[in-house]
């Protein structure tokens, strides 16, 4: 094993830890969250190298970035991919011939669900989604408010049977207590759980720096990137 190897070891071993200290702090099963490997920035040999500790399941951002890393990783048979940034309807296409494209977190809004279910129902295929909702005020983060999630979920409902939305996607705010805006999330969770009658099992909650009050609240999914692969490349 290399050093570069070990110090990817020691930090998986790392997060893990930190995973199962959160969910026994909140009388929580680890095995009820699960851990999503951030790796965009990062090369593909790091995708490989923590594939070969055992970590299967990673996200992107950027459908090019996907898209190259899962052609040059093609040999690793049980890669899961999960797009977790903006997608533009321009790219669905791109996106859904990736292998191994396991969950997009990024359905917020209607034009783009269209495109998804168009593309998906040309392939004879379905796929799961998570609607992301822009939860804090900062401009820099996307979604849909909370206030047009309902319609967004009644929509994909009504006309989009290829993709099955699964739950909620949210990032805390860049400074302050993430706390409260998790706690927003779950609450729309449960309405939305009400309105429609869906299980809506998935959040996906906390990062490297906010991991912990996600876990607290009841996240199912972390991103972790930097706490795993290190400062971006």
């Amino acid at each position: 094993m290399t050093g570069a190897e070990a110090d990817l070891g020691g930090r998986l071993a790392t997060v893990r830890g930190r995973i199962e200290a959160a969910c026994q702090l909140g009388g929580r099963r680890p095995q009820d969250v699960e851990l999503l490997a951030v790796s965009k920035t990062h090369p593909a040999a790091a995708v490989r190298a923590a594939f070969a500790l055992g970590q299967t399941t990673f996200g992107e951002n950027r459908v090019q970035d996907l898209v190259a890393k899962a052609h040059e990783l093609r040999d690793l048979a049980g890669l899961r991919w999960h797009l977790i940034g903006t997608l533009q309807t321009n790219k669905v296409r791109d996106l859904l011939g990736v292998p191994g494209l396991a969950l997009i977190h990024s359905l917020d809004r209607v034009r783009l669900a269209d495109e998804l279910q168009r593309e998906l129902a040309s392939r004879g295929r379905s796929l799961p989604v998570l609607l992301q909702v822009h939860a804090t005020d900062e401009a820099s983060k996307h979604g849909c408010s909370p206030t047009e999630a309902p319609a967004l979920l009644a929509h994909v409902a009504a006309h989009c049977p290829a993709i099955t939305v699964i739950g909620l996607m949210a990032m805390g705010p860049l400074a302050g207590d993430a706390s409260s805006t998790f706690h927003r999330v779950v609450a729309l969770r449960n309405e939305l759980r009400m309105r429609s009658g869906l299980p809506l099992p998935v959040l996906s909650l906390g990062m490297s720096s906010d991991m912990e009050p996600a876990i607290a609240v009841g996240s199912t999914m972390v991103r972790i990137g930097s706490a795993l692969f290190g400062s971006r490349g």
